[in-house]
């Protein structure tokens, strides 16, 4: 059974209250789903900067991605959250940009976030970017790997790190027995599920293969849920 991590999405959630979100084409469907994920939409878009900026100098963001930051990035990224109970401890893994990481801490913050990155450049970044957004109360960037990490956290999230069996090797200790993995994937998600088999069924786990969006405007986002 689902754990304290899972929530389930409110339908009754009032999305009235809506707010062009700067940035946006303000006609659009983006901007309208922007505008009701993320209530602090400045720091939002101060983030979007960020990453339109000194995220694709630092070689973090393909220049090409600047103009679907918020669609293919942020929203992508936020849609876990209706998956993540309150109040509850998340280390994204591989965090790299800041994805999904920064977007849950903006828009979640009854969230306690680790931001996990090996590498020194990208956590540089992490360092940079969660003191220039004012999120250091609620966020925490560590350097370092996730198989050298021995704290234990109620949700781990990862986004375009490593395929399926080789992220469960690499995170186990940090869910396991009682939290959960949200991988975010893309096309090969089912491909990967079952390549991973072998691994689940050591660690006693089950995947399950989810599609959820930040808001009904939003693109879906596709998530492989591990847990035990």
């Amino acid at each position: 059974s689902a754990g304290s991590w899972y929530a389930r999405p409110d339908p009754m959630k009032d999305t009235s209250q809506e707010r062009v979100t700067p940035g946006c084409d303000p006609g659009s469907r983006t901007a309208a789903a922007a505008s009701r994920v993320f209530a602090d939409g400045e720091r939002a878009e101060a983030y979007v900067r960020i990453l339109a900026t000194r995220g694709v100098e630092r070689g973090l963001i393909g220049p090409r991605e600047v103009p679907r930051l918020w669609e293919r990035h942020l929203l992508n990224s936020v849609a876990v959250s209706s998956l993540i109970s309150a109040g509850v401890s998340v280390v994204d893994v591989g965090s790299g940009a800041g994805l999904p990481g920064i977007p849950l801490a903006v828009a979640r913050p009854d969230l306690r976030i680790t931001l996990l990155e090996p590498l020194l450049r990208r956590a540089t970044f992490l360092y940079e970017v969660t003191a220039e957004l004012g999120l250091d109360d609620r966020v925490t960037v560590i350097r370092g790997r996730a198989e050298d990490c021995r704290d234990r956290f109620e949700v781990v999230t990862a986004r375009a790190v490593a395929p399926l069996a080789r992220l469960l090797g690499w995170t186990r200790q940090l869910f396991l027995p009682d939290g959960a993995l949200l991988a975010l994937k893309g096309a090969s998600a089912a491909d990967e599920v079952r390549a991973a088999r072998t691994e689940l069924g050591r660690l006693g786990v089950r995947a399950q293969l989810l599609s959820v969006r930040a808001d009904p405007d939003a693109d879906p986002t596709t998530v492989v849920v591990v847990s035990g």
